[in-house]
């Protein structure tokens, strides 16, 4: 089998390179895996908190800062050039997640099939994350791509996380939830219940019980892509102080995870920043957040891609 040197493949850009200090040698390469092994490695490490994997949250933007049309209707903003790059960080993480909004708006695949062929006959193949959707009451359809790619054999197996329970007290409603999650599995979902924020389970899932959840199932690194609301809702959890979060979610105690400081939910930010402007009517990110309730980034390099504008930054 001929070694990655003596094999002509392409390899993650310089941005992604500089942002997880990541290397390239003789015989390993960050973005495939050998066939034979487990594809679950990851070449990120893990985050330093054993109750979290390690984020990062990245998102295309237009220049007045929207990442949706009217309505969440989707945009391409992407250009084909920042899309490969978009690509390319996939295959750096175990899982990728995004929001039942944009799961029905978009209709995703959440793979890596935009970077170059590997050449025939090569033993390895590209990393593939696992699809993840925030859906806290089970509206993803079992016919969207995600579940169709796994039940033909071209995708991993979806996971859907959930409330923990119907919140109706109907049972109509109660008997309609049991049905959704039960097609759910048929189509080949797997289902993760977690807390919900907000008397009764009616509020949004919370995004520490999220990431405690998925390390707890094996995830180590996950890469974050929207849409508005578990952008904003990252963001917002980014900086409350670790001693709120823990009492809250019942984390225990803080002997290790450094006591009064604040905790990271976001590790790293990845923003396409496209030359189009959107206007008022499309849907942005930032309402609500307030900057000095977000957390502190340092720069770690701005690239071009085509028309795009690509910039990492690692939570400090």
């Amino acid at each position: 089998m001929p070694t990655i040197a003596e094999t002509t493949l392409s390899s993650p850009p310089q941005i992604l390179r500089d942002l997880y200090g990541l290397s390239m040698s003789s015989e390993t390469h960050p973005s495939i895996y050998y066939r034979d092994r487990d594809e679950s490695t990851s070449p990120l490490a893990a985050s330093q908190s054993p109750l979290r994997p390690f984020v990062t949250l990245t998102f295309a933007q237009s220049l007045d800062a929207k990442i949706a049309g009217v309505g969440g209707k989707q945009l391409i903003l992407s250009g084909k050039e920042s899309m490969i790059m978009t690509h390319w960080m996939r295959t750096l993480h175990h899982a990728i997640l995004v929001g039942i909004g944009t799961a029905l708006n978009d209709d995703p695949q959440l793979n890596t099939r935009h970077l170059p062929p590997l050449p025939e006959g090569y033993a390895h193949s590209y990393r593939q994350p696992r699809p993840i959707i925030l859906d806290t009451h089970l509206r993803l359809p079992p016919s969207g791509k995600l579940m169709r790619n796994f039940r033909a054999g071209r995708g991993r197996r979806p996971w859907v996380v959930c409330g923990p329970r119907c919140a109706s007290r109907n049972l109509a409603d109660v008997e309609a939830w049991n049905e959704r999650e039960a097609i759910l599995r048929a189509g080949g979902a797997r289902i993760v219940r977690v807390r919900t924020e907000g008397a009764g389970g009616t509020g949004l899932i919370s995004v520490p019980d999220v990431l405690t959840a998925l390390r707890g199932l094996g995830v180590r690194s996950l890469m974050v892509e929207g849409g508005a609301r578990v952008i904003r809702s990252f963001l917002e959890a980014a900086r409350r102080p670790l001693r709120e979060q823990m009492q809250e979610h019942e984390w225990g105690s803080s002997e290790g995870t450094g006591g009064g400081e604040e905790a990271k939910v976001i590790d790293a930010l990845v923003v396409t920043v496209a030359p189009t402007i959107v206007g008022e009517a499309g849907v942005g990110y930032g309402s609500g957040l307030l900057a000095d309730k977000l957390p502190t980034f340092e720069h770690v390099r701005t690239e071009t891609f085509g028309a795009d504008a690509v910039t990492a930054l690692r939570v400090t």
